[in-house]
């Protein structure tokens, strides 16, 4: 079951084009297209002629058009016309309320009458001219909860992201667990130690010396309804860690957004914002590309793990305190639901 009078992340601006957008969010299938004035809007994927995927049709004057019959159908779900047909009557499709921020498009699952805009997160990265921004979108096969659970606990960057992030003192290193508010926190930090490769290369890009000893930190914040900021960073050491001044270190936020599909899939937005090297386009492209690399070793992880939990569907996992957050995290999810049964605003 998934939170519906919530804010999920749909789609990225540059993915809604001059073509109608289909996605499945939450088991529902949904199209998003940008309508008059560019506004995004967002309905069911259902044509009320004969049950045709809207998402296959295009776009025409703002307005859906099906690419089955030619029904026309508009922002707020009601049919518009239909050629040499009567379609007035027809009943309104459901629509869902939608904005555009931070080059994301958002979606309200739930009563769009609910809806907010107001309570669209926003970070310190965002419509920042102090912060480079670069990401993409993947479609994973897994519950997207294990995702969270990956994202909460980086004890695996030792094992599964060798040459890159990963590197024994992580194992080494207690993981603190703790609430802010809300949000759950997971804090580690590794202090006098070598950097390893990925951190390297961000060190000797940004002037710093890559062989020198620092202090590294990662810091992953939790976020209703499945949002997960991460603080990493390295600086030179005995300068202050995670406050140190900008010229001693480099640092980033790793922005992640997962989005359900269905109980075993979701959609991961993720990206990487940094307050160094603002305007060289060909580290932006390097960290996305390290990024991509880093990211499918996670994918290969996590799709075996989601297919043996379907095949063993009454084993009984073990939890340690490695584990604490993405425990923490899942809580607060099944409180939240809890909390929403009892308005109706969970979604099965």
């Amino acid at each position: 079951m998934f939170l519906k009078n919530t804010w999920y992340v749909g789609a990225r601006s540059e993915e809604l084009t001059n073509k109608p957008l289909g996605r499945t969010i939450c088991n529902e299938r949904v199209v998003f297209f940008r309508g008059k004035d560019n506004e995004v809007c967002a309905v069911e994927d259902f044509c009320p002629h004969r049950g045709a995927a809207l998402s296959l049709g295009y776009i025409e004057d703002g307005n859906l058009v099906c690419g089955y019959h030619g029904l026309v159908m508009g922002c707020e779900g009601k049919t518009i016309a239909m050629p040499m047909q009567r379609v007035q009557g027809f009943p309104k499709i459901k629509r869902h309320a939608v904005a555009e921020r931070h080059g994301l498009i958002w979606i309200w699952y739930g009563d769009p009458d609910l809806a907010d805009v107001s309570t669209i997160p926003s970070f310190e990265w965002t419509d920042n001219p102090d912060w480079v921004y670069a990401g993409g979108v993947y479609h994973v096969k897994s519950d997207y909860r294990l995702m969270i659970d990956n994202l909460m606990d980086l004890t695996h960057e030792t094992y599964v992201h060798k040459g890159s992030i990963g590197q024994p003192e992580i194992d080494e290193s207690p993981v603190h667990t703790f609430m802010e508010g809300d949000i759950v926190v997971t804090k580690r930090e590794m202090n006098g130690i070598y950097a390893p490769p990925h951190w390297q290369a961000a060190l000797k890009a940004a002037g710093l010396a890559p062989e020198a000893k620092v202090d590294r930190w990662q810091y992953s914040r939790f976020y209703l309804p499945s949002h997960i900021m991460i603080d990493v960073g390295v600086a030179l050491a005995g300068r202050g860690g995670y406050n140190a001044a900008a010229q001693d270190k480099v640092s980033s936020t790793v922005v992640n957004f997962m989005t359900p599909e269905t109980d075993s899939t979701h959609w991961y937005f993720w990206g990487m914002a940094r307050t160094y090297l603002l305007d060289d386009s060909e580290f932006t492209k390097h960290v996305q590309d390290e990024q991509r690399r880093i990211f499918a070793q996670d994918l290969d992880v996590l799709q075996a793990q989601q297919e043996n939990l379907s095949a063993y569907p009454d084993r009984q996992l073990l939890m340690l305190n490695i584990d604490s957050g993405g425990v923490q995290a899942r809580r607060q999810i099944e409180r939240a639901m809890k909390e929403a049964r009892h308005i109706g605003s969970v979604t099965s």
